[in-house]
This record gives structure tokens, sequence and C-alpha cells, in this order.
């Protein structure tokens, strides 16, 4: 079995700047989305901030260990730029997965996603850390009602904001034909995981998969940004 992958951001069809950024790995062992916040740029400043300290990971490291240490220095490395510029606010949320021996561990802050298509099934591997989410987990908002909720976007975590920063993660051991995929809201606020799934289920390498969620995404009006990485374990010929 082999890990291959592609990934794709877009700018969307109302944004006019990108405030997303990806990470791809021709190896096969770490990939993220990242979702800038801030307006002003700050939120492209503090995604790629994101992005170059994950980008250091050994492949080598221990993948849960190594991924919250990076992130929480992109965390303190986004404060002290905030501060010496005088931001008062920019930050990003992310996710990234690592794979070493067929084992994925994910680890993620904020509303970006990780699903898992596996045996003709669509799984969300992560929760969001936002307003709703806690909404829906205490029983106060029903699952159908979070993409019209007035604060939908509001976001409990996210890298860069806090001194602060509590990482989830989770792990799994990959089997061949699996696809998992990485992605930002702009994605899944306009693409509903029914959608997500007929998609996924499609015959497709990992770059015409990107690109037919993408595609998606913008048919359903892409009002954010959106990215998009897509992993698969495949024979290896």
């Amino acid at each position: 079995m082999v890990i291959r992958g592609n990934g794709l951001t877009h700018v969307g069809r109302v944004r006019e700047n990108n405030e997303d950024a990806i990470l791809t790995d021709p190896g096969g062992l770490l990939w993220a989305v990242v979702d800038g916040m801030g307006g002003y740029g700050n939120g492209e400043i503090a995604a790629d901030m994101v992005i170059d300290r994950i980008a250091t990971l050994s492949d080598h490291a221990p993948a849960e260990a190594g991924l919250r240490q990076l992130i929480a220095e992109a965390n303190e490395q986004i404060l002290t730029r905030s501060a010496q510029e005088g931001i008062d606010q920019m930050g990003a949320t992310m996710v990234a997965a690592m794979i070493q021996n067929a084992v994925a561990t994910i680890a993620w802050v904020g509303d970006c996603r990780a699903y898992l298509w596996r045996d003709s099934a669509l799984r969300q591997l992560t929760s969001d850390h936002s307003v709703v989410q806690e909404l829906i987990d205490s029983g106060l908002l029903d699952p159908d009602q979070r993409e019209t909720h007035p604060q939908r976007h509001v976001v409990t975590r996210a890298v860069g904001v806090e001194p602060a920063i509590e990482i989830d993660t989770t792990r799994f051991e990959m089997v061949r034909k699996d696809r998992l995929m990485l992605c930002s809201d702009g994605l899944t606020t306009c693409v509903p995981d029914r959608q997500i799934a007929a998609i996924m289920a499609r015959p497709a390498d990992p770059r015409s998969l990107c690109r037919a969620l993408a595609m998606q995404a913008l048919e359903n009006g892409a009002p954010d940004n959106v990215s998009v990485v897509a992993i698969f374990a495949q024979e290896a010929y």
C-alpha cells in the first residue's frame, strides 16, 4: 500500500483574497489545511506561518507530540508578531495529518475538518471547535440548523489568539482504498455531507477529487475561500 495525495485552494466567488493555505507532501507523510482569520491580509500571514511551522516536522518524529509542539510554536509566533506589529487579531484554524506506517494522526484547532471515506461510507473524524457545535453537543440546537445559525462562523479555538492553545488529536490505521480528506470551512459551509459523500464515492484520483469538491463549492456559491486536500491509500504497483 502507498499513500498518494493532492491539494487545491481557491479564493471562492466572493472574497478578494485567499487567506487559506495548504501543505501537500510528495512523500505521502504530512498534509494540512489552514484557514487564516484577521482581515487586511493578516489572516493570510497567519495561515502561512502555521504551514511554515508544521512543514518542519521530521518524517521520523512522534506524530502526535510533534504536531502538538509545532502548532503550539506557531501559536506563540503569531501572538509575538501580532504584538510587535500592533495587530488586534491575527489567527488561523487548521487541520493536519501525519501518516507513518499506515497510521494517520490528525490534529486540529477550530472548524477545519477531516473526513474518512471507507467501505462506501463517509465519517467525520474531527469535531468543530465552534459555538454552534457546543450548542449541538448540549442538545440546544438541531444539527440540521447548523448552517443557518447566525453564529455558525464563530469558532471557540484558533491558533494565534490565546497564549494557551488546546489541540485535539485522533488517530486510526489506514487500509487499502481509504480516502482521507482535509478541508477548510469554505467547503463544508456550502457543500453538505451528503454531497461530499456522493463526490467521494466517484472513481477518482486525489487531484480530480479535490477539483470535484472545489467545483461543487463554487457551484453552490462559495462565499468563502475553499481548500481541500485528498489522500488515498492505494495498492502499490
